[in-house]
């Protein structure tokens, strides 16, 4: 059986795997071009969309429910906001557009700031707390399978779907 630690790790390994997988797409398109950026930031956006769709509807509620700091929680929250702003402006953009590297340049630095926190100050307590981390597990699981499998939420490129694999 596995211990409650196991499944805490099962969750927090999954958010930190998303989190290299994003950050290392904001990387990569630094040093590609043309349609290559297009299909990388299409990809980082989907990306985005579900990792935060998981954070906000699940792990989030659970963790607040448990930590007491509402400071945390609520900052965290704002900057998810911030990325669906700049997300929602980035889609109505051309990739091609001078603002569009701007946007998206500015998106990975707000998500990396966001990352270093959740990962150095959030998960670290939401770890020893007394979180059900096998459910929370289980249910963050079966929707992240179900969000990926739908392929995208709806208004993200088609075009990502090309890089993912």
């Amino acid at each position: 059986m596995t211990s409650k630690a196991g499944f805490a790790s099962g969750v927090i390994d999954m958010l930190k795997e998303d989190h290299q997988k994003v950050q290392g797409l904001f990387e990569e398109y630094e040093s590609a071009e043309g349609n290559q950026r297009s299909e990388i930031a299409a990809t980082a956006i989907m990306e985005l969309e579900i990792h935060a769709e998981l954070e906000e509807t699940i792990i989030y509620p659970a963790i607040r429910e448990e930590i007491e700091e509402d400071d945390l929680m609520n900052e965290a929250v704002e900057e998810h906001h911030l990325v669906h702003v700049l997300i929602k402006e980035l889609k109505k953009l051309k990739s091609s557009d001078e603002k569009f590297q701007a946007k998206f340049t500015v998106l990975g630095e707000l998500v990396k700031h966001h990352i270093k926190e959740e990962e150095d100050e959030m998960l670290p307590k939401a770890e020893k707390s007394d979180i059900d981390w096998e459910a929370l597990e289980t249910t963050v699981m079966k929707r992240k399978e179900a969000l990926v499998s739908k392929g995208m939420p709806a208004g993200t490129k088609k075009t990502a779907s090309k890089r993912r694999g």
